[in-house]
């Protein structure tokens, strides 16, 4: 019993703070419009200033894993290659095809996971996570875009957005690259700079999951539920399975094999349903993958935190 409560103190937290946020826009204390700035602070400002922040004071040496990586990216890879092998096996229509396949393996690892580690794990899981992210951020978009604009490649001749410039200067990525370049060279963090970004960051994590909560809309679910099913069932529960078989092949152990998973199961970014509007993908099913992960996350997690706690992690 007290390790089921254990598992619910770190769950419950995070969902707690996302519906609060569902409260204040029932309430009217938040609005579209407010949400939507909030989205954008938290993406271009506060959490790119805390990833550089607390990967900037660790020690690299320490902290990066460079078989959880590996590891990591081989499950992003492995649930693109599954997902977009399957649909075109069924001969999903491309739109169909590009949403279901990214929205099958881009988890919200800036967002949901990274309150999930910090939960689980203390700032030491914050900051392991927050290295991990940095490695894995490019390699999600990258083939995000690949699982949209794949199914249109007869198209040649259309022009496509320049996506991959997007990704080269994603601000989760600069800063997380800044921040491992200060760490692995121990450059030093003037007192004043280091106190003002504690108070700063300190911020980020709150305003995320009040924005997620702000943004959650349960119209969003439409369309084929049992396509956003299988979706999220591949994104909460394959992709876990995968990532603890894959971490225990490359000998990750303690700590770093929390993370691992706890990334892997991270319900669909927001971002997804994003791209689909932008890259001629099938947006309501988009939508309905983001909506029905991020309800059943909370179900997931507990599972698979009771299990990790259950094991000693």
């Amino acid at each position: 019993m007290s390790l089921l409560i254990d598992t619910l103190t770190i769950v419950l937290p995070v969902f707690l703070v996302i519906a609060l946020g569902q409260l204040l826009t029932q309430l009217r204390l938040f609005d579209a419009s407010f949400v939507q700035q909030t989205n954008r602070l938290v993406y271009i400002v506060f959490l790119p200033l805390l990833l550089f922040h607390k990967i900037g004071k660790a020690d690299f040496a320490t902290f990066f894993n460079g078989p959880l990586v590996i590891a990591s990216s081989l499950v992003i890879v492995t649930g693109f290659l599954l997902t977009y092998f399957y649909t075109g096996l069924r001969n999903y229509p491309a739109p169909k095809r590009g949403s279901f396949c990214q929205g099958s393996f881009r988890g919200n690892l800036a967002y949901v996971g990274l309150a999930i580690c910090l939960n689980a794990y203390g700032d030491e899981g914050l900051t392991r996570g927050g290295i991990l992210m940095g490695f894995l951020v490019p390699v999600l978009n990258l083939f995000a875009i690949f699982a949209l604009l794949l199914p249109y490649r007869s198209n040649a001749d259309e022009k496509q957005p320049n996506w991959l410039a997007q990704v080269a200067f994603n601000p989760l990525i600069i800063a997380s690259f800044l921040g491992i370049i200060w760490s692995y060279w121990h450059l030093p963090l003037p007192v004043i700079i280091d106190r003002a970004l504690n108070i700063t960051t300190g911020i980020t994590l709150p305003m995320a999951l009040l924005a997620i909560g702000g943004s959650f809309s349960m119209e969003r679910i439409k369309g084929d539920l049992r396509i956003a099913g299988l979706a999220t069932m591949i994104k909460l529960t394959f992709l876990p399975i995968f990532a603890a078989i894959l971490l225990s092949l490359f000998k990750v152990r303690g700590i770093d094999f929390g993370i691992g998973i706890l990334m892997a199961g991270t319900p669909t970014a927001t971002a997804t349903y994003i791209m689909a509007h932008q890259l001629k993908g099938d947006a309501e099913l988009a939508g309905s993958i983001v909506m029905l992960s991020t309800l059943c996350s909370a179900i997931s997690y507990t599972i698979i935190l009771f299990i990790l706690k259950g094991v000693g992690l």
